[in-house]
């Protein structure tokens, strides 16, 4: 019987003694660890060091106890470094026992990078019952559909019964509403029992907005002379950032080796402000493959809006030394620019010339590689990244940014023509890069998804006014009453509205576009998946005018992959363009006999001429 722990230097850990509780209050004068409830709670004092740890082992605590901590002999808050939150962010910690799971499939060893195929889902709106068992259940038709890696938005434990996942507060505990913490590890378990990866978005740019009541304790966990939109930054990089280092590195190790997580997705690293060296994404890079074993591939993904091509950096066995890739923003933007016409606000950037923008993606990575931005006002914004190879950037033509931020949770199937979202998810799908969906895309759901969360009364109204002020400069929303009809983020049926339409998905159009995406990743994991390691630096833009271009990718066992596409609603002539290889796969009506001189509207073609 094999089970899986991590030991942490902070919190409840359960061992041979009891539970040792342990806490860093620099801040406070006084700490007292509280155990039990009401009538039966004990108060017991805690001794505190030079360097503000507070430390105490209780001989009769085990697994299920509850437990605070008193501050100052007034405010009792929950564990920072909580396993488990039964009753929400402001109830007593659970004492969790790591070792009572026992792993059916502890022999798991991960896939390699270059299989990814990642289905993007948030645990309470994925399944009618919206928990971790839920999500389990449906794991056997995500395999079917080719899927490989089930990435799961933040499960940390949040406020409220509904949210996003960004708005956690207690890092290490999944949130009670989803289920348990065996829960979660059994959806992992099934997982790989199926062949498949699971990966977790974190969030260690900023705590949410109510439940984080480190202010009270840990005062230099922030620091005051750094804000971000959602208050003091982290400290990072000032005088007792080592502590506040070692408690996210210690969450990235607790959710790869206790919950045996493939890999985690690194929300919006570009917030997090580090001048020190190694700054501390670096530092995390380097514990993680320190720490892990080599025969276990563990993968690291980031969201950086800064574009910073140097965390994707390879070695000279073209292994990632720090990153194995990183969302790219800017494909989806290219792709939505040219299937929408949409040309306002941060695609902007994107607008002059969406086709150079998605060729560029596509071979290069980068749209922007120390470019000025229009939308930034010339600010120059990323970093070279040609070099790299297409495997280091993760393409998208949602996700739930770009779904959940529009005012009423448009996905790109309310937007745009079947046949432009026939072509966008061919070109998708059989790049190089590894393709993400995001639940329900595979048969374009008619389900919004929308914003939501569940804070508490004082945040309900700033919330909802918050949200509309948002779109109060777009011209359909200058109008008050325009803006009072975007749902309200607090409302439940705003949540329940964003729940997956499951019984659609094998119906009419639906269905169709369902078998579209099974048969192209089905194709991926036999063709393409096999010629992607070690694939070398980037591909090359053949030809490219308007929306219309051809690109071709070395693979990495001297294959050759080409696209011939036009993402334009007309039909184009083209030069005569040599296709070398096979057929792949081509929309319809596209005439692919070599050489080929007239792209259809919103047209696709992969060849691939094998070594």
């Amino acid at each position: 019987m094999t089970s899986f722990r991590h030991r942490m230097p902070f919190g409840a850990e359960l061992g041979a003694a009891g539970v040792r509780f342990r806490l860093w209050a620099p801040d406070a004068q006084a700490v007292a660890l509280c155990v039990g409830e009401g009538r039966d709670e004990r108060v017991l004092a805690m001794d505190k060091d030079s360097a503000g740890w507070c430390e105490l082992t209780l001989p009769d605590a085990g697994a299920g106890t509850r437990y605070r901590y008193q501050i100052d002999g007034d405010l009792k808050v929950p564990d920072p470094a909580s396993r488990y939150q039964p009753d929400d962010v402001h109830g007593a910690s659970a004492v969790v026992d790591p070792a009572a799971y026992v792993w059916k499939n502890p022999d798991w060893r991960g896939r390699a990078w270059e299989d990814a195929v990642f289905y993007e889902l948030h645990v309470g709106t994925f399944s009618p019952e919206g928990t971790f068992r839920g999500v389990a259940d449906r794991l056997a038709y995500l395999k079917d559909l080719g899927v490989t890696a089930v990435e799961l938005m933040p499960v940390a434990d949040f406020p409220g019964a509904r949210d996003w996942g960004y708005d956690g507060v207690a890092l290490y505990a999944p949130d009670s509403i989803y289920g348990r913490p065996d829960d979660l590890k059994a959806l992992i378990d099934a997982a790989h029992g199926l062949d498949l990866m699971v990966f977790l978005d974190v969030v260690y740019n900023h705590f949410g907005p109510e439940g984080n009541y480190l202010h009270a304790f840990a005062r230099r966990f922030f620091n005051p002379d750094r804000h971000t939109p959602w208050g003091a930054a982290i400290n990072f990089d000032a005088a007792d950032s080592r502590v506040v280092r070692d408690f996210f590195i210690h969450n990235t190790l607790y959710w790869l080796e206790e919950y045996r997580f493939d890999g985690l997705r690194f929300d919006a690293v570009h917030a997090i402000e580090d001048t020190s060296s190694p700054d501390f994404l670096t530092e995390l890079a380097e514990t993680v493959h320190a720490r892990i074993s080599k025969d276990r591939l563990v993968h690291l993904v980031l969201e950086n809006d800064k574009n910073e091509s140097r965390y994707l950096d390879r070695d000279d066995e073209l292994r990632p030394r720090h990153y194995d890739a990183q969302w790219n923003d800017d494909v989806h933007h290219a792709y939505h620019v040219l299937t929408t016409g949409e040309g306002g606000g941060y695609y902007e950037d994107y607008a002059d010339r969406p086709g150079a923008h998605l060729a560029r993606c596509l071979t290069e990575g980068f749209a922007y590689q120390a470019d000025p931005s229009p939308f930034r006002k010339g600010e120059i914004r990323g970093e070279p990244s040609a070099g790299l190879p297409a495997t280091a950037f993760v393409s998208f033509i949602q996700n739930h940014d770009q779904v959940g931020n529009r005012a009423f949770g448009d996905r790109i199937n309310h937007l745009v023509s079947p046949e432009a979202l026939r072509a966008a998810s061919v070109i998708l799908l059989l790049a190089p890069a590894p393709p993400m969906l995001f639940m329900g895309q595979e048969w374009a759901s008619a389900r919004p998804f929308l914003f939501f969360c569940n804070l508490g009364p004082d945040l309900e109204e700033p919330v909802r006014e918050g949200r509309r002020r948002e779109f109060a400069s777009f011209p359909e929303f200058s109008d008050p009453e325009a803006r009072a009809k975007i749902p309200d983020p607090n409302a439940p049926e705003t949540f329940e509205k964003s729940k997956l339409d499951w019984a659609a998905c094998e119906t009419g159009k639906h269905a169709e576009i369902l078998a579209l995406h099974r048969e192209l990743l089905g194709l991926r994991q036999r063709e393409l998946a096999p010629r992607l390691q070690k694939m070398p630096g980037g591909g090359t833009v053949a030809w490219c005018e308007g929306a219309a271009m051809k690109l071709v990718w070395p693979l990495g066992d001297g294959s050759t992959l080409t696209l011939v596409a036009n993402m334009a609603d007309r039909a184009v002539e083209a030069p005569t363009l040599e296709a070398n290889g096979e057929v792949l796969y081509a929309t319809a009506g596209f005439d692919t006999a070599s050489p080929i001189g007239r792209l259809p509207a919103w047209a696709a073609a992969y060849f691939l001429e094998r070594a």
